[in-house]
């Protein structure tokens, strides 16, 4: 599985989404522009050791990105008021889980782009404007992994 965060803003919530990649052995993309330096402590400490044991590719912008995808790569797009809930996607082994900004969320024409794949978690508080970036990624990463049985699972 590959998670994307594009322009991630806080640091300890892209250590906690490597650490997550590190401990499931999915790869981590990282979208320019960050609201962080990738040397900063609190990225580092919030990933631990975990690293060393992420694949990870850091990308100047979007278009870079989509330049690098295979044509039968599938993108999942993660976002508040989506069409259909995360649990209804049937995932695949080589998804590609994105991610956007903590205080911005994706853009709105790349949502509107990608409708035919934009997800939602289930909000229950309508005072609740959103979860946390690195929860999120937990949840939906799960449920992927879930769906194809674990594989690769150590224990």
């Amino acid at each position: 599985m590959h998670v994307v965060l594009v322009e991630p803003e806080i640091p300890p919530n892209t250590g906690n989404v490597a650490r997550l990649c590190a401990a499931t052995r999915s790869v981590l993309h990282l979208i320019e522009p960050f609201g962080f330096e990738l040397d900063d402590a609190r990225l580092k400490r919030a990933g631990m050791d975990y690293w060393e044991h992420v694949e990870w590719h850091r990308w100047k912008n979007w278009p870079a990105f989509l330049q690098t995808l295979p044509a039968s790569a599938r993108l999942w797009f993660i976002e508040s008021n989506g069409p259909r809930l995360y649990t209804e996607a049937s995932f695949s082994p080589q998804d590609f889980l994105v991610f956007g900004r903590e205080t911005a969320g994706l853009p709105g024409k790349l949502l509107e782009e990608y409708r035919d794949s934009w997800l939602r978690i289930p909000m229950f508080h309508p005072e609740a404007r959103s979860l946390n970036l690195a929860n999120c990624a937990a949840l939906v990463l799960f449920e992927a992994l879930r769906q194809q049985g674990f594989p690769g699972e150590s224990h």
